[in-house]
């Protein structure tokens, strides 16, 4: 049970431009009711998986067992928001807070869809709430989501704020990593975009962005070994990526 409780606690990091976080970032709390826990636990699987029906049902099942288990209700918010029924999301997201208000994964989720949403505000207030529970084992999560909501929405400074707060929380978060090489690359900052991409590589395996970032960086700094290893890597193992056809159109250099 603690080895599942772990797995639950902690956030995925997509990569790229996604926001880290998703199904896994619910924590169950003290187990109130073991069959509402049981199909959770299978609902949180089913998600993973895709299998959005059966999760559903299994979330249903939960529910009529502890209807007031907020981790049920913050599983509801995230699975709405994949099927985009977003007023149910919602309803959710503020039930789970109505049922535990510091819990801070379900604040994150909260936060991520109202970014999703677009008002960026409230998502703001909210990740930053998250991070500052002196309970939370992971605030460096919150902190990046705050940050590449700041990102998309062209707010450069603050984004860069968010992300070296992550950073210093734990120097080892690859989504903060590849977004501050991403974000100095587009401030013409080129060997600090290359010093925050061989952080990133050190902890993650390589992606079709960060190879073709890789490839934009050192083009300018002038490595052509480097930009060739990063072109046979993009290649061989994303033949298909959107990238990789970046790399096609640009011809050789």
């Amino acid at each position: 049970m603690k080895r599942l409780i772990s797995m639950l606690a902690l956030a995925a990091l997509l990569g790229g431009c996604n926001l880290p976080g998703s199904q896994d970032n619910i924590r169950p709390g003290a187990v109130t009711n073991a069959s509402a826990q049981a199909n959770l636990n299978l609902a949180i699987e089913y998600m993973r998986r895709g299998n959005y029906e059966t999760a559903l049902e299994r979330l249903d099942r939960a529910y009529q067992a502890d209807p007031r288990y907020y981790a049920t209700h913050n599983a509801y918010g995230l699975l709405y928001q994949q099927l985009r029924e977003y007023k149910k999301a919602e309803r959710h997201f503020k039930k789970a807070l109505s049922l535990n208000k510091n819990d801070s994964p379900t604040m994150n989720n909260y936060a991520r869809f109202l970014c999703q949403q677009g008002r960026l505000d409230k998502a703001e207030s909210i990740f930053v709430r998250a991070a500052d529970n002196p309970l939370y084992e992971s605030p460096e999560i919150p902190m990046t989501n705050a940050g590449i909501c700041a990102y998309r929405a062209g707010l450069y400074d603050k984004a860069e704020q968010y992300f070296r707060r992550a950073l210093s929380l734990n120097p080892q978060v690859p989504a903060a990593l590849m977004q501050m090489a991403q974000l100095t690359f587009t401030q013409e900052n080129f060997l600090s975009a290359r010093a925050y991409l061989q952080r990133y590589q050190q902890i993650a395996a390589p992606t079709p962005q960060s190879l073709w970032l890789g490839i934009q960086v050192e083009r300018i700094l002038g490595d052509k070994d480097a930009v060739s290893s990063y072109s046979l890597l993009l290649r061989n193992n994303y033949p298909d990526s959107e990238e990789a056809g970046l790399l096609r159109d640009s011809g050789p250099r």
